[in-house]
């Protein structure tokens, strides 16, 4: 199985719930966003991309967080690896890193861990819908 067929839930997650955006934005998170849903360095007011750019950063971004996601729990299930992935391409890997929800997926508690995905819907303070319906659709990939 090829590197994109393992991802390929992974690439669908973060299309489905980043859209692309060619114009760098404020998400409601507050945080400076552009393409697939890609921040840091270079992101901010101004910055425009082409969809060949957006597109090569998803590809660049995704297969590092599920390296980094690998790393701190290795023997995951493409699937599973997907899931987590997306948690941390959305919400940073330190988020994951020191989570419960590793410490559940570590044990092997898929139970546990799709109830501590489902506390995880708030951004800027505010339980947003999208976050909640994503973190469903991540837990659904879970055993």
């Amino acid at each position: 199985m090829s590197q994109r067929e393992r991802l390929a839930d992974l690439y669908r997650l973060i299309r489905q719930f980043e859209g692309c955006h060619l114009r760098a934005y404020v998400c409601p998170a507050g945080v400076w966003t552009i393409g697939w849903g890609a921040t840091g360095r270079g992101v901010g007011p101004g910055v425009t991309w082409t969809q060949a750019q957006a597109d090569a950063r998803l590809e660049q971004d995704a297969q590092a967080f599920a390296r980094a996601v690998e790393t701190l729990t290795p023997g995951l299930q493409p699937r599973e690896l997907c899931a987590l992935a997306d948690f941390s391409y959305n919400l940073g890997v330190g988020a994951y890193r020191g989570s419960t929800l590793r410490r559940r997926v570590d044990a092997g508690d898929w139970e546990g861990a799709r109830a501590q995905l489902a506390r995880w819907v708030y951004g800027g303070g505010r339980r947003l819908l999208g976050l909640v319906r994503r973190r469903a659709a991540e837990a659904a990939l879970l055993p």
